[in-house]
C-alpha cells in the first residue's frame, strides 16, 4: 500500500512574556481549520516540504524548532502521514500563494486553537507543541558526508576528502538546514568536514569557523577542549551547525544531556546525518535525528 507523505508546522509568535499565539489556516475546499501542511514533492525532504508549505499557505517566513510528532490517518484506501515541526514567524505575511487553497489565516491563543481546530489529530499536534514549549535554539551536530575510505587514502587522514557521494550530499544539505535560520557554521579542520559545510556557507554567505579541537586526533588527546568549543556555542544561543566526526560527536552529546535519555540518539550517525539539539537556557530539551540528504 502506498503511503502519502506530507509535512507541516505549528507556527507561533510571542506578543508578550505570557502571551503566545499560533496561526490556523482555513481551507475552503474542506471548510476546516488546520495547521499549514502539504504533500512532499519528489526528491524533497520532509522538513523542506514543511518549510515550503508554511510559506506558500501563510506567506510567513519562519525559523524552525523541534519536530513535534507524526500523525497518520486513512485517505481512501491508502494512509497519509504528516510530520510536524514548531516554527516561529519572522516578519509580516506576504499572503497565501493560492487563495483557493487557503482563504484565511488567523492568529489565536493556544486555548482558542483547541476550540477552533477541526481535526482531533491536529489537537494532538498542539498538545505536543505545548509539551516542547517555545524559544528554543537549534544546535546541529552534523557528521561529515561520505569520505574516501581510509584504506584507499595514502595521505594524512586529516586531508582525506569527500567521496563523490559525499560531495553530492554536501550540495543537497542547504534545503534540509535552511529552515533553522542558521547564522554560524563551525567545523573540524579535517578536509572531509569543511568540504561538507562549505557549499552551505557560501549559499548563506556565512564565514566558516574552523576548529582543530574538533578533529579526531585532537579529541583523542583532549576531549574537554572539543566540549568547551561546543559549550561556548550553546551559551551564545547562536543557531549553529557544528560539523565533525563520528567518535567526536557522540562523546560530546553525552556531556550535554547528562542523565537524560533521547531515543533519537539510538540512530547513531552515518555520514551526512545529524542530531539537532534544541536547547533553552543552556539545557537540551529535545533532540531530533536528521537523515543524510537523498542524492
Amino acid at each position: 500500500m502506498d503511503v502519502i507523505q506530507a509535512a507541516g508546522a505549528v507556527i507561533w509568535r510571542r506578543l508578550s512574556d505570557d502571551l503566545i499565539q499560533v496561526a490556523l489556516i482555513h481551507r475552503p475546499r474542506y471548510e476546516d481549520w488546520s495547521f499549514p501542511k502539504g504533500k512532499v514533492e519528489q526528491g524533497e525532504s520532509e522538513i523542506a516540504c514543511a518549510f515550503r508549505e508554511v510559506e506558500e499557505e501563510t506567506g510567513y517566513q519562519t525559523i524552525f524548532g523541534p519536530e513535534l510528532c507524526k500523525v497518520e490517518y486513512p485517505v481512501g484506501e491508502t494512509t497519509k502521514t504528516v510530520r510536524y515541526w514548531s516554527a516561529e514567524v519572522v516578519g509580516e505575511s506576504k499572503g497565501a500563494r493560492d487563495i483557493t487553497e487557503v482563504d484565511q489565516v488567523i492568529w489565536v491563543t493556544v486555548s482558542d486553537a483547541y476550540e477552533k481546530l477541526s481535526r482531533d489529530g491536529d489537537k494532538e499536534v498542539l498538545k505536543n507543541f505545548e509539551k516542547f514549549g517555545t524559544d528554543t535554539t537549534p544546535l546541529i551536530l552534523l557528521r561529515h558526508g561520505k569520505a574516501i575510505a581510509r584504506e584507499e587514502w595514502e595521505g594524512d587522514d586529516g586531508d582525506r576528502p569527500l567521496a563523490l557521494l559525499g560531495q553530492q550530499q554536501a550540495k543537497r544539505m542547504l534545503a534540509t538546514y535552511l529552515p533553522f535560520g542558521i547564522t554560524e557554521i563551525h567545523t573540524s579542520d579535517a578536509v572531509r568536514c569543511y568540504e561538507t559545510v562549505v557549499p552551505m556557507a557560501r549559499s548563506l554567505q556565512i564565514d566558516t569557523i574552523y576548529w582543530s579541537e574538533l578533529s579526531e586526533y585532537a579529541f583523542e588527546k583532549d576531549k574537554k577542549a572539543a566540549v568547551r568549543v561546543v559549550q561556548e556555542i550553546i551559551e551564545s544561543e547562536t543557531r549553529a551547525i557544528v560539523c565533525g566526526h563520528n567518535p567526536v560527536l557522540p562523546g560530546m552529546v553525552a556531556k550535554f544531556i547528562g542523565k537524560k535519555s533521547f531515543k533519537e540518539l539510538d540512530h547513531g550517525l552515518m555520514p551526512g546525518e545529524s542530531w539537532i539539539l534544541h536547547h533553552r537556557d543552556g539545557e537540551v530539551v529535545a533532540i531530533d535525528w536528521m537523515p543524510a540528504p537523498e542524492t
